[in-house]
């Protein structure tokens, strides 16, 4: 099992956007394409509150590679990610590490 953090840095003041996009678009994809998210929080305390920082769980890199590839080309979802973005851009940078626990870990 590994997982995989990813952090979303917003365009000043567009983070309710993005939101609104997983809510009502992104998570019915991963859905479709089985991607299992563990959590998803946004900043209280730190350098931004204009971040979104979640967490997906998989099997291994070979099923992260096939399913999020999906995903990413889905042509419905490129459509519908473009239409959330029309008047302005959400996601300014993206941070992405793929971790893997430790002995000790309660995540396994």
């Amino acid at each position: 099992m590994i997982h995989e953090l990813r952090i979303y840095h917003c365009a000043p003041g567009r983070l309710p956007a993005l939101h609104e996009r997983f809510q009502t678009i992104t998570l019915k994809f991963w859905e479709k394409y089985e991607i299992r998210p563990v959590g998803f929080w946004t900043t209280l305390i730190g350098p931004s509150n204009q971040s979104l920082t979640y967490m997906l769980q998989w099997d291994s890199l070979a099923e992260r590679e096939t399913k999020w590839n999906a995903f990413s080309t889905d042509p419905e979802w490129v459509a519908k990610r473009a239409e959330t973005e029309a008047h302005a851009i959400i996601v300014e940078r993206i941070e992405n590490q793929i971790l893997t626990p430790t002995a000790y870990s309660a995540l396994r």
